[in-house]
């Protein structure tokens, strides 16, 4: 896994954050870089892990699915390990150690009331370590965010990459997903999740498929939004060195928008409406604490609808989209 990448490595993998699976030719083109080029930069950053490939599920393509987001009080000297042992967890999207080392957000999909009751009201009590928590059911993605670049990329070059790669762009917003067929794939959605860039051939094998029917499928799922792929990194090798989760309470009826305006911000990763006295939910990744000081003055401050605002920066993360991050 590598300690820095030089300016080329840097919008290659923020053009791999937009179109995870897009082909070494398609980000040539995109970058304006000659397509050896990117074989040669790109292949290694995956072959040594700096760069990993995978997919999430879409909840809203999933009924039973509940997604929450966890915050937990921990005693400082155990918050570690707690939060270990919730990277583990394969419902665990999210892990993050916040604020001055004694609280960890989370956020989970978990297969329905049993599985969330469990770990409410049996798994967490039972925690030593664990002192209080909050839970607040995600209500709403905002997909906007999801174009994140780290303002590595133009917007000609973010244009470019969503034309050549039309699976990568957002649907327009308000709009019915269209049908994905089959609906939930299991075997195929956990071979994205191991590898997100896999060969049709090596998706073919591991679920027992032909190549061309595992090619039909992956495009379903993704052309119906079943799965979003992902591309995970650091992102301090993108020269984001400060990153920090939002909770912003915002007047009901310009939540929707407020939620739409900020996920397209170039600052913000990830945007969502959710349950509990704070209703909107944002994960910020800036260069540092005076970029981060800058978004919450200049950007939170001039929206008029927003009441509160509650800033806890990411101290540690130990999983991201699914993928337990190596211990430093």
């Amino acid at each position: 896994m590598r300690h820095s990448l030089d300016e080329t490595d840097r919008r290659i993998a923020a053009a791999l954050l937009i179109a995870p699976r897009a082909s070494w030719r398609t980000l040539a083109h995109c970058l304006d870089l000659s397509e050896r080029t990117v074989v040669r930069r790109a292949g290694p950053l995956y072959a040594d892990g700096t760069l990993r490939a995978t997919a999430v599920r879409n909840p809203v393509r999933f009924p039973a699915l509940i997604p929450l987001a966890l915050r937990v009080r921990c005693r400082p000297n155990r918050v570690r390990a707690v939060a270990a042992t919730l990277a583990r967890r394969p419902d665990t999207v999210w892990v993050d150690v916040l604020g001055g080392g004694d609280e960890i957000s989370t956020i989970l999909f978990l297969d329905g009331p049993e599985a969330r009751d469990t770990l409410l009201l049996r798994d967490l009590p039972a925690t030593a370590a664990v002192s209080s928590w909050t839970s607040h059911t995600l209500l709403r993605v905002f997909p906007t965010s999801f174009s994140w670049s780290a303002g590595l990329l133009c917007e000609r070059e973010t244009s470019l990459l969503h034309a050549a790669d039309p699976l990568s762009a957002d649907p327009p917003s308000g709009g019915a997903p269209e049908p994905a067929e089959p609906l939930l794939d299991d075997p195929l959605i956990e071979a994205l999740s191991a590898n997100g860039r896999a060969g049709y051939t090596e998706l073919a094998a591991r679920t027992g498929l032909s190549p061309l029917t595992a090619r039909r499928r992956v495009d379903a799922l993704i052309r119906g939004r079943v799965v979003r792929l992902a591309t995970e990194l650091d992102l301090a090798l993108l020269g984001c060195h400060a990153e920090a989760l939002l909770w912003l309470t915002v007047s009901p009826g310009a939540l929707d928008a407020t939620g739409e305006a900020l996920g397209r911000h170039p600052r913000v990763r990830f945007a969502a409406a959710t349950t509990g006295p704070a209703n909107l939910l944002l994960a910020v990744a800036v260069a540092d604490l005076s970029a981060l000081y800058a978004f919450l003055t200049e950007t939170v401050g001039a929206l008029e609808r927003i009441s509160t605002v509650e800033t806890t920066p990411i101290l540690v993360t130990a999983k991201r989209t699914g993928l337990p991050r190596p211990p430093r």
